[in-house]
């Protein structure tokens, strides 16, 4: 079938990007082979809004059929990366041979030395897709996202809070200031205090059309500090959920504060409907926390990439 090209064009564009996402994880049986909608959500009001600012219209581009519907969409997360969502009916090698060389031209990072990289994500099983990467020069790097997943029809772990702390929902606009210090000093513990950035861009966060603050937990320490936290994204459509992001201070790691406060999440989005939750992963200790709370099933998503 005959796909046209065109570049993302005004906010109609990202609601159909969320309901073709939506479609393709339900035709995956739930798998992350393309990005579940709280993902893109979460890229689209944190990530790009916060950090990397790219034109949406220069940096989105989907593939359509003559009727318009959805067959593909091509994105960055960070820059010098690309991600390929294809729906399952249209992945074909023309397809990706096309997807990958806008890739190369459109994300592709300049390097000191005035080559071009890039790394392209792909699903360990996607077959297809790793042998182009292969042929085209591109090399699989060492660090692959583990796509950690568990049925929630499985019985939540029953993790006792430590002594002391408390576990609840994240309060209102004036509790912004203290999320947002507890979530730099958990992502930056060696980083000095002068270069954090201030809270301002949490507000971006809770635009997420996804977002609850019923599932935006944290746990409070003995002394009113917040220690940890964590947020969900729950999707009533697919009746899955997301942990994303998980983090404790460092001076409240080691405690059961976290694996705590992931339990207490389970147990609400349970409650809400949800019959499966994943969470990323990278770390060996990120896996081993999520494991131990039945987090045991996984895809990997690997980068793969090229220098030229």
């Amino acid at each position: 079938m005959k796909l046209t090209l065109r570049k993302y064009q005004h906010e109609n564009d990202y609601w159909k990007i969320r309901q073709f996402l939506r479609e393709v994880f339900l035709l995956n049986e739930h798998r992350e082979i393309g990005w579940p909608v709280y993902r893109w959500d979460y890229w689209r009001w944190h990530v790009n809004e916060n950090i990397f600012h790219f034109d949406l219209s220069a940096a989105i581009f989907l593939w359509e059929t003559a009727d318009g519907c959805l067959a593909a969409v091509l994105h960055p997360d960070g820059a010098g990366e690309a991600f390929l969502q294809v729906h399952p009916d249209f992945q074909s090698k023309e397809l990706e041979v096309e997807m990958l060389s806008a890739a190369e031209m459109q994300f592709a990072t300049t390097q000191a030395g005035g080559s071009q990289r890039l790394t392209v994500w792909a699903p360990e099983t996607d077959f297809l897709r790793r042998d182009l990467l292969q042929r085209r020069g591109y090399v699989k790097g060492n660090h692959p996202e583990y796509q950690r997943r568990r049925e929630m029809g499985q019985p939540v772990t029953d993790v006792p809070t430590p002594e002391g702390y408390t576990l609840r929902a994240l309060g209102d606009l004036d509790e912004h200031p203290a999320r947002s210090w507890v979530s730099w000093k958990a992502f930056h513990p060696d980083e000095p205090d002068e270069k954090y950035q201030g809270w301002t861009w949490y507000r971006n966060v809770q635009r997420a059309p996804l977002y609850r603050r019923d599932l935006d937990l944290v746990a409070v320490a003995p002394n009113g500090n917040l220690a940890a936290f964590c947020t969900l994204w729950f999707d009533d459509v697919t009746r899955t959920a997301a942990f994303e992001p998980v983090g404790t201070h460092p001076d409240h790691q080691r405690k059961g504060v976290g694996k705590a406060l992931m339990a207490e999440g389970l147990r609400r989005i349970r409650d809400l409907g949800a019959t499966l939750c994943t969470v990323g992963s990278y770390s060996e200790a990120a896996g081993a926390l999520y494991a131990s709370l039945g987090f045991t099933e996984y895809d990997l998503s690997e980068p793969w990439t090229k220098e030229w």
